[in-house]
């Protein structure tokens, strides 16, 4: 006869497909982030150099991390930038 196991001594294994599904999804909530011109081009569905006159624009500005040649873009925020510039 199969016990219940409690949820919080559960192993990884142990789980099933719906539970780690819901686990993955439930870890994943946080921020996402872009890497680079790149990414940016990625965020926006645009070419490098559209991606590159964006950065250069100051709109995203607020949503952009720069440590010398390192570039971290927060997608929801430059998203919301944007949205906010072209309405």
């Amino acid at each position: 006869m199969k016990t219940k196991i409690p949820e919080e001594k559960k192993y990884l294994w142990q789980l099933t497909i719906d539970e780690f599904r819901d686990l993955h999804q439930e870890l994943n909530k946080g921020k996402t982030y872009e890497y680079g011109i790149q990414g940016i081009a990625k965020i926006f569905g645009c070419s490098k150099a559209k991606a590159y006159s964006i950065k250069s624009s100051g709109v995203i500005d607020d949503a952009i991390s720069q440590n010398g040649k390192i570039i971290v873009i927060d997608v929801e925020r430059a998203l919301r930038l944007f949205a906010n510039k072209n309405a």
